[in-house]
């Protein structure tokens, strides 16, 4: 197993990592909207899941990997009615890439954020 650890996304807020490298396989923490300097971004689902994807873009190039090679994603969100909002910006980052995904309403995410995506992919 290989820690992965980037100062381009946030760090973890809690007894855990950015992700792992186990087999070839990257498994990211989730990653919720706070900027790597730890500021959460106000705003809307769209804006939310924007700096999500900026997260995941850092701690997956730091562990050689990409959005291209990711195979699920499991999307957490506070409110289901975000979610055509979530998705199109979520189809903007994927392109025409298409994983395997998850989508599901929570109770509560931590510091009260909108949504949080984590991934697990291929390492190249």
């Amino acid at each position: 197993m290989k820690v992965v650890a980037t100062s381009k996304a946030p760090s973890a807020i809690g007894p855990y990592v950015q992700g792992m490298i186990v087999n070839n396989m990257f498994y990211s923490s989730g990653q919720i909207p706070l900027t790597a300097e730890g500021v959460m971004v106000d705003g809307d689902i769209t804006a939310q899941t924007n700096q999500v994807f900026e997260n995941l873009k850092a701690v997956l190039a730091e562990a050689g990997s990409s959005l291209e090679q990711v195979v699920k994603t499991t999307v957490f969100m506070a409110d289901m009615n975000d979610f055509v909002e979530m998705n199109e910006a979520y189809a903007q980052h994927f392109g025409n890439h298409k994983p395997a995904r998850s989508a599901v309403e929570v109770a509560r995410l931590p510091k009260d954020s909108k949504v949080e995506i984590e991934v697990i992919a291929l390492v190249k």
